[in-house]
């Protein structure tokens, strides 16, 4: 019996193999459905991306109709490939390029040959395409961007790379995504779903129907539509105020938290970056290492704050029991925090408490109660972990959380930061050390957006909710708690009030009183930051940097906004201008100041820029250069 075991195995796995593929073959269409795959072609059919509005329902990004020509390897035949080059205006060794490109993809499923063919071109082509065998049109949208503004926050779309097919599922060759602002934060809510057709083919190529009727073939989904917050009127506006100048402009509704303007300075028009030009048009973008028009100021600029800063330095020593409203110093042209060491400041009346010392933004006044917090602890390190805290309350030093994918942390310093600077404990630091934190200069940093932010915080008398761009999908508003959510501060609400009407008085006998709005009660700080740079190892002096933040009206704010003027002299000159002009545009729908506006049309650094320009270009320093005149 033994020696008949082997053939009787032999036997039994042969009657199973030839009983599963009498299944398989009669029984079962699997192997069907296989065998047919083999000759299916698959058609994409691309929805219209969702639509996006401002807060006012003024379309920002539409679609238009696009062509990309497509090849699937498995049907291609010899075609001459000179004249499919010249129709395609491609080079011949390019096109060849491309289709061993979509033969490494994969043969049988479609890869872009070439994208966005206007209609003249389309036209022409289809005319010919009978000539080439595997390759096809395929239809689908492309952006249509309706105004001159918004690249910073729209985004723009582009073919996805290969890594983008490598982690994200969805996406096949030639399809298109969204990068940068709103069109990549939201690319799934916007992409909608493409529909998929399988159309039956023969041994010979030829286009038999629909593959079982349609039954897999599914529809295209539109994408959502998206109301964001931006103001559209109020970002052109701010645009034409901000003509040959450099820096970022961030305004927010306070109660809301949502963003109503959003500018950066230099920029590029949304529609750069759209039809086949992209790529050459990107290139000169990417490298303008000059005015960086692709470097978003408005949300990746790390400046030091300035004078702005000291409305926290108040909050904060009202807070810790440092200071009383009541309190009043004189200040002597400076202040004198070591021996031989003076933080100098600038002409103003005397005597100064904390309304007037925000309304002529005293640096004496401001440094005294900085020493006072940090001092009123058995360590400096402890005066600057409870300083350090408090400010990150605002949102200052951390990403803000908006919904937009780009952005800096600024930088607030905590103890340990300083213990590494002066190397402690072999040395000892003090307050002293740190005393240009006082008035929003040393080591602290902050974006635009931060700013603008902080500033929402002071008119909501203590809380925030977090910046965000969107208002609404498809007409519903948002559900996610992240930008509903009220984040309030460590400092107690009464000691808002004094900082509040000390900025009420900027605007009415303090560094700002030139740029009253009839009729609007604003509160304002002004703000003026040093600006150095290293050129050709040498540490340069240029001029200083022009810092507003405001909001309005001061009793019921429906705006606030932050301003920052890359080398505008002092914070009136440029970015209080703007500000004041910017809230008078949004809360009127008007300008009556047209003195400002006139000013600020004919006048810019611009003469400042290009000899800065010149001298990184060059790396080396002009002579007479006078850039602190």
């Amino acid at each position: 019996m033994r020696r008949f075991f082997p053939y009787i195995l032999i036997f039994f796995s042969a009657l199973i193999f030839l009983i599963r593929l009498l299944y398989l073959q009669v029984f079962s269409d699997s192997y069907t459905d296989i065998s047919e795959n083999l000759a299916i072609k698959v058609e994409y059919d691309y929805p219209q991306r969702g639509y996006i509005y401002d807060r006012n329902g003024v379309l920002l990004a539409g679609n238009q109709p696009a062509y990309d020509v497509m090849l699937v390897p498995r049907d291609l035949d010899a075609f001459d490939t000179v004249e499919l080059a010249k129709l395609l205006s491609l080079d011949k060794k390019t096109l060849i390029k491309r289709i061993e490109k979509a033969k490494r993809y994969s043969y049988y499923a479609p890869s872009l040959i070439t994208a966005q063919l206007t209609k003249s071109e389309y036209a022409y082509l289809q005319e010919n395409m009978y000539k080439f065998e595997g390759f096809y049109i395929q239809k689908r949208s492309l952006r249509d961007y309706q105004l001159d503004l918004g690249a910073n926050f729209l985004g723009y779309i582009q073919e996805v790379s290969n890594k983008d097919i490598r982690e994200k599922p969805y996406y096949h060759s030639g399809d298109l995504i969204g990068r940068q602002g709103v069109e990549q934060y939201y690319e799934k809510k916007l992409r909608g779903v493409r529909g998929v057709k399988y159309i039956q083919k023969d041994r010979f190529n030829n286009d038999l129907g629909s593959f079982k009727n349609g039954q897999y073939d599914t529809l295209p989904q539109k994408g959502k539509d998206l109301t964001i917050a931006i103001d559209a009127k109020l970002q052109a506006y701010g645009k034409k105020l901000m003509k040959n100048k450099r820096g970022g402009i961030v305004a927010i509704e306070p109660q809301s938290g949502e963003i109503l303007t959003l500018i950066t300075e230099p920029t590029y028009e949304p529609s750069f970056l759209i039809g086949r030009k992209r790529s050459r048009n990107y290139t000169k973008l990417y490298y303008d290492t000059i005015t960086k028009p692709l470097y978003n100021r408005a949300l990746q600029a790390q400046y030091a704050p300035g004078s702005p800063f000291k409305v926290l330095t108040g909050l904060i020593a009202l807070q810790e029991g440092a200071v009383d409203i009541k309190d009043s110093y004189t200040c002597y042209g400076g202040f004198q925090y070591a021996r031989g060491k003076v933080l100098g400041c600038h002409h103003h009346p005397n005597p100064i408490n904390m309304i007037t010392g925000i309304a002529h933004s005293c640096n004496s006044y401001f440094s005294r109660i900085y020493l006072n917090t940090i001092n009123n602890f058995e360590t400096p390190q402890q005066g600057i972990e409870v300083w350090h805290n408090h400010l990150k309350s605002f949102g200052l030093g951390q990403y803000l959380g908006y919904d937009l994918p780009i952005g800096r942390k600024g930088f607030i310093p905590d103890s340990s930061y300083y213990n590494r600077m002066y190397n402690y404990p072999t040395y000892k630091w003090y307050a002293t050390a740190t005393i240009s934190n006082a008035i929003g200069q040393g080591e602290v940093l902050a974006t635009p957006i931060q700013l603008a932010n902080m500033t929402a915080t002071i008119a909501n008398r203590g809380w925030y909710i977090k910046p965000h761009i969107l208002k609404s999908i498809e007409g519903n508003a948002i559900k996610d708690t992240t930008y509903t959510k009220k984040h309030y501060t460590t400092i107690d609400k009464k000691h808002f009030e004094p900082i509040v009407e000390g900025m009420h008085q900027v605007y009415k006998y303090g560094t700002a009183k030139y740029l009253q709005i009839p009729g609007i009660e604003i509160g304002g700080k002004t703000g003026t930051a040093e600006n150095k740079k290293v050129i050709d190892g040498k540490v340069v002096q240029l001029k200083d940097h022009s810092i507003f933040v405001a909001f309005a009206p001061v009793d019921n704010p429906k705006i606030a906004i932050a301003v920052f003027i890359e080398h505008g002299y002092w914070g009136s000159r440029y970015a209080g201008r703007i500000a004041s002009l910017m809230i008078e545009r949004y809360i009127k729908g008007k300008i009556t100041r047209t003195d400002m506006e006139t000013w600020l049309l004919e006048n810019s650094p611009k003469e400042d820029y290009e000899k800065i320009d010149f001298m990184v270009k060059n790396d080396s320093i002009l002579e007479n250069l006078n850039l602190n005149e």
